[in-house]
């Protein structure tokens, strides 16, 4: 019997590349997908992308949202609170996997499985392992669409905030970019692609200097 799954969601396309490789895995069945939010800012921490294309997002994939509010700044115990009591109500609902999209970095892969060890539920890392340099290109080729919503100036180009995720990019990026942006370089907003049932209508608004990173504004798009 299939394993009811939650999936971290942080908006962007490794959540959603995670989605879609445990669609097509019998072990897992994913039931709702979470993501962290600033208590202030009503948004994505690091993909400073706005709490109703969260929503948005969960309606066109077909899955229920859980948002755990955390307070800016934020300490780690707080955060190990909030889970904490995220995780407990999990347990209570059957959950036996919490999955994440972490590619590379192994001290964030090891805090989380050692966030879960005290419950009998199991972290899994679908993409854990895949080469972060043919990746990207793996995604757009399967139709992942993605708005570059933030990006670190000194490690890339700041034209590229605001700009959707294209091979030509990825080709004009430094040479020691992690094509992935698994060390800081970019974060996205997935906008289309094959774990979703439509496209997310968005325009791309301002984009704004703050913390040494360039945050680039993405709304709805009314209709």
């Amino acid at each position: 019997m299939a394993k009811k799954t939650l999936l971290s969601w942080s908006s962007g396309k490794d959540s959603a590349w995670a989605l879609h490789q445990l669609q097509q895995n019998s072990a897992y069945e994913v039931v709702g997908l979470f993501t962290t939010v600033s208590e202030t800012y009503q948004r994505v921490a690091m993909h400073g992308v706005r709490i109703e294309l969260l929503r948005q997002q969960a309606n066109i994939i077909g899955l229920p949202l859980t948002l755990i509010s955390l307070p800016t700044p934020c300490t780690n115990t707080q955060y190990e609170e909030r889970m904490r009591k995220f995780i407990e109500h999990a347990q209570r609902q059957g959950i036996e996997c919490m999955a994440f999209g972490d590619l590379l970095l192994e001290d964030i892969r090891d805090y989380r499985i050692q966030q879960l060890a005290a419950y009998p539920i199991e972290a899994v890392f679908p993409l854990w392992g895949l080469a972060t340099d043919t990746l990207p290109i793996t995604m757009l080729e399967a139709g992942v669409e993605a708005i570059i919503t933030c990006l670190d100036p000194k490690r890339m180009p700041a034209g590229f905030a605001g700009q959707k995720l294209s091979k030509e990019i990825l080709a004009a990026l430094p040479i020691d970019t992690d094509l992935s942006g698994e060390r800081g370089e970019y974060h996205t907003l997935v906008i289309n692609g094959p774990m979703m049932k439509s496209p997310l209508s968005v325009k791309v608004g301002e984009t704004v200097a703050r913390d040494n990173l360039l945050f680039t504004d993405v709304l709805l798009q009314s209709r």
